[in-house]
């Protein structure tokens, strides 16, 4: 029972510490990094993944359905690209998962590059891709499934034109 409330303090002070990215903060972060353009990905696609998937936080996690967990500001997946003792099948960046949750974006910057030249892309991650007038095409992507929303306004989900799979 304590080590559970030692455990729970530590989470929570993590948590407290995380770096939440300002908007234009980030996209300078994400262009001296070289990432605008980066395998045809356009700055402002890469602040909108950050955004939707993180809220541009560094410490974000996602628990998912088949026991994967995502981190950091791109919610990496352990599945495929990181090491955190869970379901890792493949370890794709060559890193442990914490390492994507730093305040120094370095090592998820370098790994989100390392997932969009796999032949999946930027299809790695559920994707909003924003647009000026406000509509939005959301792509969902795994690495077994496909499936398109088209949204006439709002997020998520509300106005749902069609769906494909």
């Amino acid at each position: 029972m304590k080590m559970t409330k030692t455990l729970l303090l530590l989470l929570l002070v993590a948590v407290a510490n995380a770096k939440v990215f300002e908007r234009c903060a980030w996209a300078r972060t994400l262009k001296a990094s070289g990432m605008d353009g980066y395998r045809g990905i356009s700055l402002a696609d890469w602040v909108c993944l950050t955004q939707h998937e993180s809220h541009f936080n560094t410490r974000a996690t996602n628990r998912n359905t088949d026991g994967s967990t995502d981190y950091g500001i791109f919610q990496i997946n352990s599945k495929y690209w990181c090491r955190d003792g869970g379901v890792s099948r493949s370890n794709g960046c060559g890193i442990n998962c914490s390492q994507l949750q730093t305040d120094d974006v370095t090592t998820a910057i370098t790994c989100a590059k390392r997932v969009v030249r796999d032949p999946n892309g930027i299809r790695a991650w559920w994707v909003m891709w924003c647009s000026d007038d406000g509509t939005a095409l959301i792509f969902v992507f795994g690495r077994d499934h496909v499936a398109y929303m088209f949204l006439v306004s709002g997020w998520p989900g509300e106005n749902i034109v069609r769906t494909e799979t």
